[in-house]
């Protein structure tokens, strides 16, 4: 039987938090991916999150350029990664995949990938890896509900998008990529996946149920841009 892949975009904020790992989660998202391995498998490609953030934040010790900044983003997405694939011990592929066109013998149920290069977030990986696997299902496990006309955490009075095209979601988070932001999916992967006239789906990481929903095709809570 040839497996469906589903490529699922996990969020740094749901590996690690202000207390530290998030064991308790990672736990749960390990038993949900191995139960779906039965008939699936998976790339998961793990942002950088909290990790990034913090050591991003050496810009007030010394000035640094954007570039600077993304690689160490890329660098916390690996330390993320890593982590996440040791979960996953010889039921993943033995290392974390990290350019999405490298030549890789990848035969197992997992494969769990970083970031790539400057410029962009995992976000964008995750369309290139989709589209190199030919995967019908992209899924973006954040740590809000759904996609928003405004920024929920900044404003009270947001809406919740249930549907939108990428033409409209381009609008909310515009076109230039700046490292450490927090966007429900970043620009230049938004382009790119209009581009290959992608679908993906905007939910909340941490309600596996709801994720399992999402990736069998039935109805969940979330965003659905394409």
């Amino acid at each position: 039987m040839v497996k469906e892949v589903v490529v699922l975009s996990l969020g740094g904020s749901l590996v690690s938090t202000a207390g530290g790992i998030d064991a308790g989660f990672l736990g749960e998202f390990r038993d949900f991916v191995l139960k779906g391995c039965e008939r699936r498998r998976f790339i998961i490609v793990v942002g950088g999150g909290k990790v990034a953030r913090d050591y991003q934040a050496a810009e007030k010790i010394t000035k640094l350029g954007d570039g600077e900044k993304d690689w160490i983003g890329i660098y916390a997405t690996w330390l993320n990664a890593e982590l996440v694939r040791a979960l996953f011990g010889k039921q993943a592929h033995k290392k974390i995949g990290s350019d999405p066109d490298e030549k890789l013998d990848f035969k197992e149920d997992i494969l769990v990938a970083g970031g790539w290069e400057p410029g962009f977030s995992t976000d964008y990986d995750s369309v290139l890896w989709a589209k190199r696997f030919g995967a019908k299902r992209l899924v973006n496990m954040s740590d809000v509900d759904y996609v928003y006309d405004k920024d929920p955490k900044k404003h009270s009075d947001s809406k919740p998008i249930e549907k939108i095209s990428w033409k409209e979601f381009r609008k909310i988070v515009g076109n230039e990529w700046k490292p450490g932001s927090r966007l429900p999916f970043d620009p230049v992967a938004a382009r790119e996946a209009e581009r290959l006239g992608m679908k993906v789906m905007v939910l909340n990481g941490r309600d596996l149920g709801n994720v399992g929903k999402c990736i069998d095709g039935k109805s969940f809570k979330g965003t659905v841009v394409s």
